[in-house]
Formats: C-alpha cells, sequence, structure tokens
C-alpha cells in the first residue's frame, strides 16, 4: 500500500500544535495535504460529552481517536499529507500503531515548551473551548513531563517561534527520527 504520510502534532494545550500543524499543512511538500485539528473530532458530540482529561472520560476519548484516526488513515490513502494536531500522549498511540502495521509512514512529534510557557501561552488563546485554566494545563502539561521511550520524539519549543518550531519539526521528519514503530 502507497499513501501519503501522517504526521501526528501532539503535546499539552499551549504548546502550538495547531498553529505550527496549520503551517506544515499549508507549506507541505505533497500536492495534497489536511490539518486535522482533533478537538473538532470532540466538539461533534453534542449530548453526553465528558470534558476529556477526566478519568471517566477515557471510553469517549478511544471512541474519538479512533474515529479520528480511521479518517487520517482514508486520507493518506487518498494521497493527502495528513497533518493531525491534538494531545495524543502515549497512552493514546494503540490505533496508530496499528496504522503503521497496516503500512502506513506515521511520524509522532510531541511540542513540549516548559511548563512555565505551556501555561502562559494557553492563557493568552482565545476563541470557544479554548483551553485556559492554569491547573488543568499544569496538570496536563505534567503527562507529557516523562514519556519514556517516547522522550526522543520531543521538540523544547519555549523559545521558539511558530517558524522556528515547523523548521525543527521538519528536520526531524525528514531526518526520519519522529517514525513511529
Amino acid at each position: 500500500m502507497k499513501s501519503a504520510p501522517i504526521v501526528i502534532i501532539s503535546g499539552p494545550p499551549g504548546s502550538g500544535k495547531s498553529s505550527v500543524a496549520r503551517r506544515l499543512a499549508e507549506n507541505s511538500a505533497y500536492e495534497r495535504a489536511i490539518h486535522m485539528h482533533t478537538d473538532d473530532f470532540y466538539q461533534y458530540v453534542r449530548k453526553g460529552y465528558i470534558s476529556t482529561w477526566l478519568p471517566e472520560a477515557r471510553e469517549q476519548n478511544v471512541v474519538i481517536l479512533e474515529a479520528f484516526t480511521a479518517s487520517a488513515t482514508r486520507y493518506a490513502l487518498g494521497g493527502y499529507e495528513v497533518i493531525v494536531d491534538g494531545i495524543i500522549g502515549p497512552w493514546f498511540l494503540d490505533p496508530w500503531i496499528k496504522a503503521v502495521q497496516d503500512g502506513f509512514d506515521v511520524r509522532f512529534v510531541i511540542l513540549r515548551p516548559n511548563e512555565q510557557t505551556t501555561v502562559a501561552r494557553a492563557a493568552e488563546r482565545q476563541g470557544p473551548g479554548a483551553l485556559v485554566n492554569a491547573e488543568v494545563v499544569g496538570k496536563m502539561w505534567n503527562y507529557f513531563a516523562n514519556l519514556g521511550r517516547y522522550e526522543s520524539h520531543v521538540i523544547d519549543t519555549t523559545t521558539q517561534n511558530i517558524d522556528e518550531s515547523v523548521t525543527a519539526i521538519k528536520k526531524s521528519i525528514d531526518d526520519e527520527a519522529m517514525r513511529l514503530s
């Protein structure tokens, strides 16, 4: 199977995922590219929504994760480079690892500025549903603090602007350092 690559841009809220993913898709070397903002999939829920960071949201989060993984692989099969932007930690990689086993080229990049920068950036965000609560953002930053075998997938964006982060990600992807296996 020959498909376009899927690049997952992950990290805590306020790490720059959406801005970077949008720029990566707009400047893709592929003829077609998509920026898949996973938060949109959560907003589709009209009844029974549970805040994603709560333990009781696990089942909801798995269903939604499987839905956007299926969408991403379909786009990739259609020749679109897929830039996925979402809070996808190692605890939610099973569907992506299955995609790799099915022959998809999946890259996993974690943006992780230091905690203070992450909380400050999150507080500046605006728009409906923007997660700006410093306590929740700090808790979610801690989920990405020690990633074990995935620590090599981390890019520290503390002092980077969007263009610098995009350059660092492109370099890491070109070097295949972020390939999910």
